[in-house]
């Protein structure tokens, strides 16, 4: 990029692109449905009416502010502009319930919060924070930013008084115990991360990506937003969850940041859809997949090809037809979702990434798409393996430090710049495996060591499990608490004539238990004796942010789970 040398902030970044790019389109506007381009220029104007906006309101050079809302342009636009005037952003989920809202808006000491919605602003209400909405009415961020302007000389002076170690922005991330820790990252943390993707994957100006995650995730804030504008190329977010298909259509992307139980539902919604076909297209269908499944695993397949054409070609035009890849990370890839898309030369790129490294480690390449590990370590960092398997990562990727937590600190990162992960892994040539996480591993009674990750994502393969959660510290065997995917369930008792009224008859019911035990027998056959799940229980749940079970970014709070569902767990360890 000719001007990236001279781009040491996000701000110069953001003004670098935009005098660059002029008249090109930065963001496919979704409002109605109609997708209108946006370009460059445009968006120049609109992120220094919201500096102006933020000016006006009397926030000042490293004061902090609040976006509490759902992903919306004017989430993307209001970070863009809080980086060019030296403020810093501190996202929060808009599923978090009210006391962890309010813990991370005390705790960063913000001075506003800006608000998607009346349901926000009515979480936080008890902080005695200012508030104000994002956009939609008389008073928000958006109508204010409608009148006020800045010159470029003065924007152009706040942004130039940015250094590349300065405070950007400040991410919560509650991991899978404790209380959330504030990840403080800066200009340059991304800054690195951007310019080493745009080094080594190819992607380029003429890229358009899908964006669907949350932008108060360090993932999708990096690769749905900073990364995008870096390259010069065209944002396309969604309109919502549920009309992702319909877009697909009429963007026709080219990339896409996904998650893998994003991947999997629409694996399954595939295979849902062949269910209801015509007996002839439903052969053609696994026929495709599975030749297609054999080549993309390197075995023979002599008619893949044509049978590709027959149906690879109607799976890849649903998605617009010149789809060149999917990113996925914040969870580890299940083989048989890579392998179900291979088959039909949809690429799933597994990256990896941590809020603390600026989300963006490893990633794989479509040349080199080694889908069983994380990838290739990315330039500008250094990876180590500790004696106990863990992963050590230094470099410009590492986090500044946990906000207003030393000794937090000095524990992750020490004295010579190696920040502990706390996953458990090992090098496959240049990739790098992840086997599980250092704290999550199993004890059990006799002293084994189990990792329950890999355990629980074979379980998951069955397209009648939706979650599992294994537990056995302390205990003679490993038990798993089983939640069944209670749509196929339905589906399987419908056909087979079994009577029920409620999902608890279902889970109650013997043919479903010797079902999900079979699953489960399935996936032991292929463990050490002492890593068999012995024992399961099914539950008539559905774990979730709002209940506490999962994270922000849909990892599994083991001890709260355990905590829940204490009378179950005491079921199996009694036998």
């Amino acid at each position: 990029m000719p001007y990236f040398a001279e781009t040491h902030n996000l701000g110069q970044l953001i003004r670098n692109s935009c005098a660059h790019w002029d008249e090109k389109p930065a963001v496919l506007n979704p409002e109605k449905g109609l997708y209108e381009p946006i370009s460059y220029r445009e968006y120049w104007e609109k992120v220094k009416s919201y500096a102006a906006a933020l000016q006006s309101l009397g926030l000042k050079r490293g004061d902090k502010i609040n976006i509490f809302s759902d992903n919306a342009i004017e989430w993307n636009i209001t970070d863009w502009a809080a980086q060019c005037l030296g403020i810093v952003t501190v996202p929060i989920y808009p599923t978090l319930p009210p006391d962890q809202a309010q813990f991370i808006v005390e705790n960063a000491g913000t001075k506003l919060i800006i608000c998607g919605s009346d349901d926000l602003i009515n979480k936080v209400a008890d902080t005695g924070v200012k508030t104000i909405r994002l956009k939609g009415v008389e008073g928000s961020l958006a109508s204010i930013a409608a009148t006020a302007t800045i010159s470029d000389e003065a924007i152009n002076e706040e942004i130039d008084k940015n250094n590349a170690t300065d405070l950007a922005t400040i991410i919560y991330t509650s991991g899978t115990t404790g209380v959330p820790k504030g990840v403080m990252l800066s200009h340059d943390n991304f800054l690195s991360v951007v310019q080493a993707v745009q080094a080594t994957i190819p992607l380029s100006n003429t890229d358009i990506f899908m964006s669907f995650l949350p932008l108060s995730h360090v993932y999708e804030r990096l690769c749905g937003h900073f990364l995008p504008f870096g390259l010069g190329a065209t944002i396309a977010p969604v309109q919502n969850l549920a009309s992702i298909g319909n877009d697909m259509l009429k963007v026709r992307p080219t990339v896409m940041c996904a998650v893998p139980r994003f991947l999997d539902a629409m694996r399954s919604k595939i295979l849902d859809g062949v269910t209801k076909a015509p007996p002839i297209r439903q052969k053609l269908f696994h026929a495709a997949l599975a030749q297609g499944t054999a080549k993309f695993v390197g075995k023979s397949a002599p008619l893949s090809s044509v049978l590709d054409k027959i149906v690879g070609d109607k799976i890849r035009q649903k998605m617009g037809g010149r789809f060149r890849f999917f990113v996925s990370g914040g969870a580890a890839l299940p083989s048989h979702v890579a392998e179900f898309f291979g088959a039909f030369n949809i690429l799933v790129l597994q990256g990896f990434g941590l809020t603390e490294t600026s989300g963006g480690t490893s990633f794989n390449l479509p040349t080199r798409n080694n889908y069983k590990t994380l990838g290739e370590i990315i330039l500008g960092q250094e990876w180590k393996i500790e004696p106990d398997g863990e992963i050590c990562i230094r470099g410009r990727t590492v986090m500044m430090g946990y906000y207003n937590l030393p000794e937090d600190t000095a524990a992750a990162i020490d004295k010579d710049g190696w920040f502990r992960t706390g996953d458990i892994g090992q090098f496959e040539g240049v990739s790098i495996r992840i086997t599980d996480r250092k704290k999550d591993l199993l004890v059990l009674g006799n002293g084994k060591n189990i990792a329950p990750q890999p355990i629980e994502n074979l379980i998951k393969e069955s397209e009648y499990i939706s979650e599992v959660c294994l537990i056995g510290d302390g205990m003679d065997c490993v038990c798993g608490l089983i939640i069944p995917d209670f749509d196929h369930l339905k589906n399987f008792a419908t056909k087979q004539g079994i009577n029920f009224s409620t999902d608890e008859d279902l889970i109650n019911s013997e043919p479903i238990k010797a079902l999900i035990k079979a699953e489960v027998a399935k996936v032991n056959k292929k463990l050490a004796d002492f890593e068999k799940v012995k024992r399961h229980v099914l539950i008539n749940a559905r774990f979730s942010v709002e209940t506490g079970e999962l994270t922000p970014s849909m990892k599994v709070k083991r001890r709260v789970v355990k905590e829940r569902f204490a009378d179950e767990i005491q079921s199996m360890v009694k036998g």
